[in-house]
């Protein structure tokens, strides 16, 4: 496990919401707003627990992950989450594909641009 998801994932398994606004500077608010959640869904427990949430919560952790040896830090690669338009979907960010329930999508973007592929 990398040593992001060491700091964003709880000893339960569970992708913190918390740890992941902790992390990125941001608020519970926000993290929600990343991921397409309601605020709800990851300020109560037994919401931030169910697999909808944890799905999405899942997603932004392992997106982030995945770019962070490309864009440096953690901290980058977050911006790069939130602001990067990628080509291969009309400029839509990592972020807007992921709230659309599309973080598949980026990832077989990120796995195509890693194998030596085009944008």
């Amino acid at each position: 496990m990398s040593v992001l998801a060491q700091k964003l994932i709880d000893p339960q398994g569970f992708v913190s919401p918390r740890m992941v606004a902790d992390e990125f500077h941001t608020t519970i608010k926000e993290v929600a707003q990343l991921t397409g959640l309601s605020v709800d869904a990851v300020s109560k427990k037994d919401r931030v627990h169910s697999k909808s949430s944890q799905k999405r919560l899942r997603d932004l952790v392992m997106i982030i992950n995945r770019v962070t040896p490309w864009c440096g830090t953690p901290f980058q690669a977050f911006a790069w989450y939130r602001s990067e338009g990628i080509p291969s979907f009309g400029d839509l960010t990592a972020e807007a594909l992921v709230k659309q329930g599309h973080a598949d999508l980026v990832m077989q973007y990120i796995d195509r641009i890693a194998e030596g592929g085009f944008a």
